[in-house]
C-alpha cells in the first residue's frame, strides 16, 4: 500500500519512506504525523516480510522506519535480510521501539544495519528531525551524484571530441604512421603507411619492421633493433635518418624517418612510433640538378 503526504511546509518531493509496523493503528499515526512535515510518498507493510517484497520491487526507498517487535520476522531479523541484499543493503534504517529498551538490545540494532534506535512513545520533533537530517543528507548524495555523472559525461564528450580529431589527425597527416611493440612488430599504421607500401592495414599489422623497411647504412641494417632501443633507451628520440620503406612489390621508397619511444609507468618502452616523410620527389629534384649541372 502507497500513499503520497504532504504539507505547507518543508518541500521534499521525490522520495520515499517505508514504514514497517504491524499495528495498523502505528502506521496511520507514523503516516500522518509525517504528512503534516514532510512532502514525501510513504509505503506501509504490516510484516517483516511483505517490507522484503516492497522494498525489493519498489523503484527506489530512500529511507525504512521499522519496527522491531513484530511476529514471525522481528525488526532485528528483516534488517539482517535487507542489509544482504544488494538493491536494499544502503537503505538507511531507522529501528522504534516500546519493548526492547535496553542498551543491549540497541547495540544488536546497530549491528544489524540500523542507523538510529528511538524508543516508544515516541517524540514527534525528534522523529521528524531525524528523517529530515536523512533526507538532506540523501538529497545532497544526490546532488553529488548528479555533480559527478555530468563531471563524467563532460569529461567522456571532451575523450571523445579528443580522440576523434587525434584519429582525424593520423588518417588524414600527410606522413606514414607505424607503431611497433619493444620487438619491433607492427601494432598500428595509418592510411598514409598503407599507400606508401602498397599494402592493405590487415597485411601490415603483425609482420616485422624488417620486412618493410632499410636503413641507408648496411652495418645498421644487420641489427636496427637492438641500435635503435639502445638509442631510445638513451635519448628517447631518434629524428631525421636516412633510409627505404619496402613496397609490395619489392621496390624501395626513400623516407625521412624518426623514432620515438612511449614508456610505461615503471619507464620501460611500451612503443615506437614512427613517422616517414616520402623523400622520392625530393631525390628526383636531387638527381635532375645534379644531371644539369654535368
Amino acid at each position: 500500500m502507497a500513499t503520497d503526504t504532504h504539507s505547507g511546509g518543508s518541500e521534499r518531493a521525490n522520495f520515499t519512506l517505508l514504514v514497517v509496523d504491524d499495528n495498523e493503528h502505528n502506521r496511520f499515526a507514523l503516516k500522518t504525523l509525517i504528512g503534516k512535515y514532510l512532502q514525501v510518498q510513504v509505503l506501509e507493510a504490516s510484516s517483516g516480510m511483505e517490507a522484503l517484497e516492497i522494498a525489493l520491487q519498489a523503484p527506489g526507498i530512500d529511507l525504512i522506519i521499522l519496527d522491531v517487535q513484530m511476529p514471525e520476522m522481528d525488526g532485528f531479523q528483516t534488517a539482517s535480510m535487507l542489509k544482504i541484499r544488494k538493491k536494499t543493503r544502503n537503505i538507511p534504517i531507522i529501528f522504534l521501539t516500546a519493548a526492547y529498551k535496553t542498551p543491549e538490545f540497541q547495540q544488536r540494532g546497530y549491528e544489524v544495519g540500523g542507523v538510529d534506535y528511538l524508543l516508544k512513545p515516541i517524540d514527534d520533533n525528534q522523529l521528524i528531525n531525524k528523517i529530515s537530517t536523512y533526507i538532506r543528507l540523501i538529497e545532497q548524495e544526490r546532488n553529488m551524484n548528479r555533480l559527478l555523472e555530468e563531471q563524467v559525461r563532460q569529461r567522456t564528450a571532451e575523450l571523445a571530441r579528443a580522440n576523434e580529431y587525434l584519429s582525424n589527425l593520423i588518417s588524414y597527416m600527410g606522413e606514414a604512421l607505424i607503431v611497433l611493440d619493444p620487438k619491433g612488430i607492427v601494432q598500428q599504421v595509418n592510411p598514409a603507411a598503407c599507400r606508401m607500401l602498397d599494402y592493405p592495414e590487415a597485411e601490415l599489422l603483425g609482420r616485422s619492421v624488417g620486412d618493410i623497411f632499410q636503413e641507408e647504412d648496411e652495418e645498421k641494417a644487420g641489427a636496427f633493433m637492438g641500435t635503435w632501443l639502445e638509442a631510445l633507451i638513451r635519448s628517447g628520440v631518434i629524428p631525421n635518418i636516412e633510409a627505404s620503406f619496402i613496397r609490395r612489390d619489392g621496390t624501395r621508397v626513400p623516407v625521412l624517418f624518426s623514432r620515438s619511444a612511449m614508456h610505461d609507468t615503471q619507464g620501460a618502452i611500451r612503443a615506437i612510433i614512427c613517422i616517414a616523410k616520402d623523400m622520392s620527389e625530393y631525390k628526383r629534384l636531387q638527381e635532375a640538378l645534379s644531371a644539369e649541372r654535368s
